[in-house]
């Protein structure tokens, strides 16, 4: 049986080794995003030859990422799940694996999807540049976010507590409207205190001086750059168009694609995260075994 373990700043290195052979664009085949959501879905890691296994604390596995004989692992997760008495199930994949899920295991098992936590997935060119009558909306809240008094820095060792401190200045004002925001603010908390040893790129925006708005992420694959965190005072007229237009010309060139991560099922957040027109949203699945 295999052994999963917590997740540690130590296991970065391994980790991003063997998510680099699959390739997969979701935001969850990142290290920091599993080192930071830990504590909410209590996953836990394990290596097996040449593959990173997460197991989801709700119950199944996430697909494997790695390289070698996929099928082996596959038959080794299926007896880690008998072992805790239940069914292998796949609690997020790709399209890709899915398909190669029904060609090796045919009538096995049996899908299912959310649209809620497909990954929206933006080309660089459009979130650097804004060009045409579809972004003519976001040009103009920058415009106006530009009237202040303001400047961009990138998140280093001598800003980063006024992140942290700004982060709970917004969830306070924030919880008038959603206190369900309260656990995602602790987990954008997590990524600050390890923001360096997690190797996050982020920057910041200030208004008369105060921070405003700040983001964080880290590469996914080559091509593409995930962003795993974003706050803004929303009194701030433009200050979310402005870090993230802000952050992608100054952190994210030679990137592709941009990915903003899913929408939670949010109205309010779908409807902002499609306002920027994403190229393609990155699909994700589950499976769960008949046998």
């Amino acid at each position: 049986m295999i052994e999963f373990k917590e997740v540690e700043l130590s296991d970065r290195q391994w980790v991003r080794e063997l998510l680099s052979y699959s390739g997969y664009r979701g935001c969850e085949y990142t290290f920091g995003n599993n080192f930071m959501w830990q504590c909410v879905f209590y996953t836990k890691i394990a290596r097996y030859k040449d593959f990173y296994l997460i197991k989801s604390g709700n119950g199944g596995y996430f697909f494997p990422a790695g390289r070698g004989d996929l099928r082996e692992v596959v038959e080794i997760l299926r007896k880690n799940a008998a072992e805790d008495g239940e069914s292998l199930k796949f609690v997020t994949m790709n399209r890709a694996s899915m398909e190669w899920l029904c060609g090796n295991y045919p009538g096995e098992f049996e899908f299912s999807t959310d649209r809620a936590f497909y990954d929206y997935i933006y080309n660089f060119e459009d979130l650097s540049e804004l060009k045409g009558k579809k972004y003519h909306s976001k040009r103009n809240f920058i415009n106006r976010f530009r009237m202040n008094d303001w400047c961009y820095e990138p998140i280093t060792s001598r800003n980063i507590c006024e992140c942290a401190d700004m982060n709970e200045r917004w969830i306070k004002e924030c919880l008038l409207v959603d206190k369900e925001l309260v656990r995602e603010s602790c987990v954008v908390n997590t990524g600050l205190e390890n923001f360096f040893d997690l190797g996050f790129s982020g920057g910041l925006l200030r208004v008369c001086g105060e921070v405003a708005a700040f983001t964080f992420g880290e590469p996914v694959t080559d091509d593409t750059f995930v962003v795993h965190a974003e706050k803004a005072f929303a009194r701030i007229t433009g200050a979310y168009p402005a870090i993230n237009n802000e952050f992608v010309n100054a952190a994210c060139n030679g990137y592709c694609f941009i990915n903003r991560e899913e929408d939670m099922g949010l109205e309010n957040l779908r409807k902002a995260k499609l306002s920027y027109r994403p190229a393609f949203l990155e699909e994700k699945f589950k499976a769960i075994s008949s046998k």
